[in-house]
């Protein structure tokens, strides 16, 4: 009797949480806050070019670092990746970045796109800005821009390899896409802000900003990690100043969908999981990946600045801690395996460009604040992740994903959306990783968003 009682308590519990989930909530206005310091609130609207250039300074006393680290525990035996990351892996990516890795060579490669710098609500904010070349003389293409967006512990860095493939015309398609991918607030050379408050929707408003000062009254944004929430957001807030959304980490994060995740656990077939069962169920076994694996987030959810420290102190202290996050992210098995060559696709120059950028811009503790922002109780109560999101909307599930969700449950937060796509392999850092799927998808996407525009007008 105990059972069925509580099976209707659950239930009970499940309804009341949906039903409160599907209350209509009003958009709020946000302010366009100066989050910089008092001098910048007059700053010049001045877009500036940019190229990275670091001291010889700053690399001598980083080749210093890693050349005099402290010795690391050896692993356990047969431990593999089950206590974090592998002391013979790092030390072999130490190594190769004291020795081997070539900063201006990567350097004058990451410098190979225009960047610029330009001061939004008191913060300089770094963006590349990538036109199309070689555009065929006999076709009429369409130039469409494109805001795509990081998150943690990412960086521009992850856009290197799909940035030529979206700028480089298609023969079957009369598009191409002019490409924006900002460094967001606190993160790699755009600057954080200096007062509380900045979250994924304030900084939706100062990258929809950006894109007003580009010139662009309309476009399309694409975003994974954090970058899919500021992008979410951004659709959410300014519906009219976007085209269309393209996400590669789709959620939404209501007290609903959960509820549903538990009972499709049992029936499957009421959420609409068949043959990709294992992407999304059993709610058990991702909600245990979670507990184990989201420790980082709880510290930066919380005390931000704490390991914001311990990043900033020493060059192998950030190694370990964001490549033990990409190897997660990549790898699902990644705790089983006793291989020490953990890359996957990414070569150690990519991951080295990536940590290269926290070194050298000193970005630690700026780009983690936003765990902690958003998880405020004071921006929480905006439910600004629960907004729905009318304009149309694309999604690339890639297996190896952090966060999950079938199509039934995200049409919840997304009711146009008008492509779910599984994709064959790849996981979170798909632009780095799967540049060649990624790009596709969202030339598919976009391709049908035309097609809905031509046959409205």
């Amino acid at each position: 009797m105990w059972i069925m009682t509580a099976i209707l308590a659950f239930c009970a519990t499940g309804i009341a949480l949906f039903l409160s989930s599907t209350s209509k909530l009003e958009v709020p206005i946000l302010p366009e806050t100066n989050w910089g310091l008092k001098k910048n609130e007059k700053a010049s609207a001045e877009i500036r070019p940019f190229k990275i250039n670091v001291s010889s300074a700053v690399l001598d006393d980083l080749k210093y670092r890693l050349a005099h680290r402290r010795p690391y525990t050896e692993p356990l035996e047969n431990a593999a990746w089950s206590y974090g990351i592998s002391s013979k892996f790092l030390n072999s990516v130490l190594d190769y970045w004291k020795d081997k890795y070539n900063w201006s060579e990567r350097e004058a490669l990451l410098n190979s796109y225009p960047q610029y710098i330009t001061n939004i609500q008191g913060l300089d904010i770094h963006f590349y800005h990538v036109k199309p070349t070689n555009l065929p003389k006999n076709k009429n293409i369409k130039v469409l821009p494109l805001l795509i967006l990081h998150g943690w512990p990412g960086s521009v860095v992850e856009f290197q390899k799909i940035i030529p493939i979206l700028t480089t015309p298609r023969p079957n398609q009369d598009f191409v896409f002019e490409v924006i991918a900002p460094s967001l607030p606190g993160y790699g050379f755009s600057e954080g802000a200096v007062r509380p408050g900045m979250a994924s929707a304030q900084m939706s408003v100062i990258l929809k900003n950006l894109m007003q000062r580009l010139g662009f009254k309309r476009f399309y944004v694409q975003g994974g990690d954090w970058g899919s929430f500021v992008a979410a957001n951004m659709a959410a807030l300014f519906p009219e100043k976007i085209i269309g959304l393209h996400l590669n980490m789709c959620t939404s994060p209501t007290p609903s969908n959960f509820f549903w995740l538990v009972i499709g656990s049992y029936f499957p077939s009421l959420i609409g999981v068949h043959e990709n069962y294992s992407l999304f169920l059993p709610v058990s076994k991702h909600l245990t990946l979670l507990l184990q694996e989201f420790g980082y987030f709880h510290i930066q959810a919380t005390k931000p600045d704490t390991i914001g420290a311990a990043m900033t102190a020493s060059p192998d202290g950030l190694a370990a801690y964001i490549l033990e996050k990409f190897v997660f992210s990549t790898f699902r098995t990644f705790k089983e395996n006793n291989n020490d060559n953990m890359i996957g696709k990414f070569t150690l120059n990519e991951l080295l460009d990536n940590l290269m950028i926290y070194w050298i811009t000193n970005s630690g503790t700026t780009s983690v604040r936003l765990y902690a922002e958003n998880l405020s109780s004071t921006y929480r109560a905006l439910q600004i992740e629960r907004l729905p999101v009318e304009v149309p909307t694309g999604c690339a599930i890639f297996p190896n994903e952090i966060l999950t969700q079938p199509q039934s449950l995200l049409k919840n937060r997304y009711p146009n959306m008008i492509q779910y796509n599984i994709m064959p392999h790849g996981g979170h850092f798909a632009a780095l990783e799967e540049p060649t799927l990624l790009a596709d998808d969202i030339f598919s996407f976009v391709q049908k968003t035309q097609r809905l525009q031509e046959k409205s007008s």
